[in-house]
């Protein structure tokens, strides 16, 4: 009889959740349920009613609804998320309902008015990896809608999640900026006290899709090229790529990032032919400062990002010293099939799934066999094994720990004046390789004097410093990191460093909003999930620290405490022994 009173059906679930619910109360309980009652009357009931929509479950500090279209949640999540933000008018930061929002179309089970199952529960883990005041689809939601509303979506890859067997392709929708309380770290983004560019993903004019990795190569060189002038602030790679496939407002970007100059671009490759235009754009104004078409065959590929190079430099820094400019410019390699192989490399390494990374480390192989100088591709094989053991993807550890050190050090050999190699190198050789840490550390050091404005290097030292138990100085080189790359992907990185570095501060109150936000970004990054559990336990918060523990030993399970020395390669024995004693109280196995 039960079982005929389960009914199933397909539906799509939006379930939303309030950030930072916890702190809300803490601070003003009566104040915070009559703002949540009054926007759930005035915000959600009306938005959930336009949309043909049914709330079937309420917490305190979520909801969860029914559509019978996908279009119609996805559209009720961008209302809702506008809805939200103007309520909160002029409000005060810390005293701001901001949502998180997933949407999941999947089979569901009916019984009464309540829903069940995996359509439900998808939708609910998605929700949890979403950015504050963001909106996260599963891949087949995003297939339903993604020609029928006017929206950016942005691919965030497979994502594995507590309880949910198989991995769910994810995409974000891409909105404004939402202000989230006490995370922000570097303030409002003013100017820099000197020219501030961000070069933005260059059109892919070639006609051939496949060619979108030689399009974005040519760009991220622009960047790296730009980026070792030290008379100029460059927004990081990973933070212009946020705006990849959108149709853009200069002005708004600039805004975002925080700079006066944006550059835009195509590139054509046709055969063995390329054509690369670029275009700066002051964003305080909107006007075209220089705008020029370099054409060239394939073998002047590397001149033609030069002349893009000092072009722009010209317009926006023109007492640049010639030398200065000589010494920006770098060629990698001197083979072109190296060079392919290796921006294919880039193209999977920044995807950060286990797949992506065994392909990029076999093209980054590729472009050494065919090149057994090229430091760059030595540098990035050894960050593809550093990749593997953060994550687990590790099968022989031994072999690829020696494997490691060997790549990491001939990258150092042979990048003696490449930044984004010794970098990779140098972090590769601190936190993999036993008796390698100082030698990495040198290493970050010597790339940050040759690029200032490489972001992967000041968060690569603010991990340093928090391992050499010097926490101030490590929140101001993640808080740097941050000010280059205030859209990166790889935010979870930063927000667990500063983190730890609170920890070891003795600041577990402060430790832990940044533990958690490092974790609601990336479920799957075991040293937030660490951080987490280790400052809940510290902050009497046991229920969290327990329930950080379970999914690290999903992620982990053989991490035990007599085997976390095997993480912290290099950490002082202080450093240690707080971490080892928060995670036991929160339950990590001995």
């Amino acid at each position: 009889m039960a079982e005929e009173r389960i009914q199933r059906r397909l539906a799509a679930i939006l379930a939303a959740d309030v950030v930072g619910y916890s702190r809300l109360m803490e601070t003003d309980e009566a104040g915070t349920m009559a703002a949540l009652k009054a926007r759930r009357r005035q915000v959600l009931e009306p938005l959930v009613t336009k949309h043909h929509g049914r709330v079937f479950k309420a917490t305190g500090d979520g909801v969860l609804v029914e559509f019978a279209s996908a279009v119609n949640a996805v559209q009720c999540a961008v209302d809702l998320q506008s809805g939200m933000a103007k309520a909160d008018g002029d409000q005060p930061e810390d005293r701001r309902i901001v949502l998180r929002i997933g949407v999941n179309l999947g089979d569901i089970m009916a019984e009464g008015g309540d829903l069940y199952g995996d359509g439900v529960n998808v939708a609910a883990r998605l929700e949890s990896i979403a950015e504050p005041g963001g909106i996260c689809l599963s891949a087949m939601v995003h297939q339903n809608v993604k020609t029928k509303l006017a929206l950016a979506f942005e691919d965030m890859g497979e994502q594995r999640f507590k309880n949910i067997a198989e991995p769910i392709r994810a995409f974000r929708i891409r909105l404004a900026p939402i202000a989230v309380p006490a995370l922000r770290t570097v303030g409002a983004l003013a100017l820099p006290d000197k020219p501030s560019i961000a070069v933005l993903p260059f059109q892919n004019m070639s006609g051939d899709p496949e060619q979108e990795y030689f399009a974005d190569g040519m760009v991220e060189d622009i960047i790296t090229a730009l980026s070792r002038f030290n008379a100029l602030f460059v927004i990081a790679r990973n933070s212009s790529f946020t705006y990849k496939g959108h149709a853009v407002d200069v002005k708004q970007v600039g805004r975002d990032l925080g700079v006066r100059y944006v550059l835009e671009g195509s590139v054509r490759k046709s055969g063995n032919r390329v054509r690369i235009t670029g275009q700066l754009v002051d964003t305080s104004s909107g006007a075209h400062l220089w705008a020029d078409r370099f054409d060239g065959g394939l073998e002047d590929v590397f001149d033609l990002q030069d002349r893009v190079t000092t072009s722009v430099v010209g317009a926006i820094a023109p007492r640049l010293e010639q030398a200065e400019i000589n010494r920006s410019r770098h060629k990698p390699t001197e083979s072109l099939d190296a060079y392919d192989h290796y921006l294919r490399g880039m193209a999977g390494v920044h995807q950060w799934t286990k797949e992506a990374n065994g392909e990029a480390l076999s093209h980054f192989y590729k472009a050494i066999e065919l090149d057994p100088n090229f430091a760059s591709a030595y540098g990035m094989a050894a960050r593809c094994y550093d990749q593997r053991m953060a994550n687990g993807w590790v099968t022989e550890r031994a072999h690829e720990i020696a494997e490691t050190a060997r790549l990491a050090r001939q990258a150092a050999k042979l990048g003696k004046d490449d930044a984004v190699a010794l970098c990779m190198a140098g972090y590769s050789l601190a936190f993999v390789v036993v008796g390698g840490f100082d030698d990495g550390a040198a290493l970050i050091d010597r790339a940050l004097l040759l690029n200032p404005n490489l972001a992967v290097a000041w968060l690569s030292k603010g991990w340093i410093k928090v391992y050499r138990s010097d926490p101030e100085v490590a929140i101001e080189c993640t808080a740097r990191a941050m000010r280059l790359s205030p859209h990166d992907p790889y935010m979870f990185d930063m927000q667990t460093v500063t983190s730890l570095a609170h920890f070891f501060a003795g600041r577990f109150a402060e430790a832990l909003p940044w533990a958690e936000a490092a974790a609601r970004e990336q479920p799957n990054f075991g040293p937030a999930l660490r951080m987490l559990a280790a400052s809940s336990a510290m902050t009497g918060r046991h229920e969290q620290a327990q329930t950080a523990i379970a999914s690290l030993l999903e992620l982990q399970p053989s991490l035990r405490i007599s085997n976390l020395q095997d993480l912290f390669l290099g950490a002082r024995p202080e450093g240690f022994t707080k971490r080892v004693e928060a995670l036991r109280m929160a339950g990590l196995p001995e």
